[in-house]
């Protein structure tokens, strides 16, 4: 495609050595286009066991255990954690961090990390819900930094992001109207979208740290993700990429250290690095942004000819 050959071009001209980690946020999550939140585990497990991935990180969102389709959700999360995979606090409300105080907000991640302390598989990391670590409010920001230190948890940051929640909202769209997919079509589309994520956010972290480091990728436990993990992996390591635990991604003494001061905190580590560095990111196009992945599912994966699922 035109947009992976003009990255190629832009990116620069290093030796590589690609490595990054993959990771789930929201877990328990609803119920998605295609399977039970049980399938769903169970085939997601099977596929990263398929795909030889030895350790992915699922970040927990304790309040979703309340809702009907968390039924079940702390048998799931087990699942997870026995089949050699990771858990980590993802907050108990998923909120905002700009649009909460920060005394209620880190109450909030301490009831999530009570009922994960001691869990098998639980690591002391902390993602922001939204990647969202305080917006403007450099004050609230500070805070959170240093009740996180207080508290023992690392942040469980982010390098490299696909939006495959956007995708996966557009197919939980398509099946409550119980319009026709194209499941070839849905693969590509995912597949494409991640990869050109990766590959915008690499360039990024590239121009940022005069290296490729060990990414941490942003998926989210989807019916997509169960679908197309193991492709997604297979089209990594054709791209040259190794797939490495959360544990040795967190590893990097650079990354680890880096609180970045920027007018807006918020999204990937390596972005705001990027900012507070002045650095010049990569064309936008080239990264495959959420309008045009709608697009393209209308166009594809909705097409009048699509079979039906």
């Amino acid at each position: 495609m035109v947009w992976a050959a003009a990255l190629a071009l832009a990116a620069p001209t290093l030796a590589q050595d690609k490595r990054i980690a993959l990771t789930f946020d929201d877990v328990p999550r609803g119920a998605g286009a295609f399977f039970t939140p049980d399938d769903r585990t169970t085939r997601l497990i099977a596929a990263l066991r398929e795909a030889g991935v030895r350790q992915a990180a699922f970040f927990v969102t304790t309040a979703n255990l309340d809702t009907p389709d968390g039924a079940g959700g702390e048998a799931r999360i087990a699942a997870y954690a026995a089949a050699g995979h990771v858990i980590a606090n993802h907050s108990h409300s998923h909120w905002h961090l700009d649009q909460t105080g920060a005394e209620a907000y880190l109450a909030d991640l301490d009831r999530a990390a009570a009922w994960l302390r001691g869990r098998s598989g639980y690591r002391a990391w902390f993602r922001y819900p939204f990647l969202d670590e305080g917006g403007r409010d450099a004050a609230k920001r500070d805070a959170l930094r240093a009740g996180l230190v207080a508290r023992g948890l690392r942040n469980g940051y982010v390098t490299a992001d696909g939006s495959d929640w956007h995708l996966e909202q557009l197919t939980v769209e398509a099946a409550r109207a119980g319009t026709a997919m194209d499941m070839a079509a849905l693969r590509k589309l995912y597949l494409q979208s991640q990869m050109s994520g990766i590959a915008y956010h690499d360039a990024l972290a590239q121009a940022t740290l005069g290296r490729s480091p060990p990414h941490v990728m942003l998926l989210h436990e989807t019916d997509l993700a169960a679908l197309f993990i193991a492709d997604l992996v297979a089209e990594l390591n054709r791209d040259g990429w190794t797939i490495i635990t959360a544990d040795e991604a967190y590893a990097d003494a650079e990354l680890a250290a880096a609180m970045p001061v920027v007018p807006h905190t918020s999204g990937t580590l390596t972005g705001m690095m990027a900012w507070e560095r002045g650095i010049q990111p990569p064309i936008v196009p080239l990264r495959m942004n959420a309008e045009m992945m709608s697009w393209l599912f209308a166009r594809d994966v909705l097409a009048p000819s699509a079979p039906q699922v």
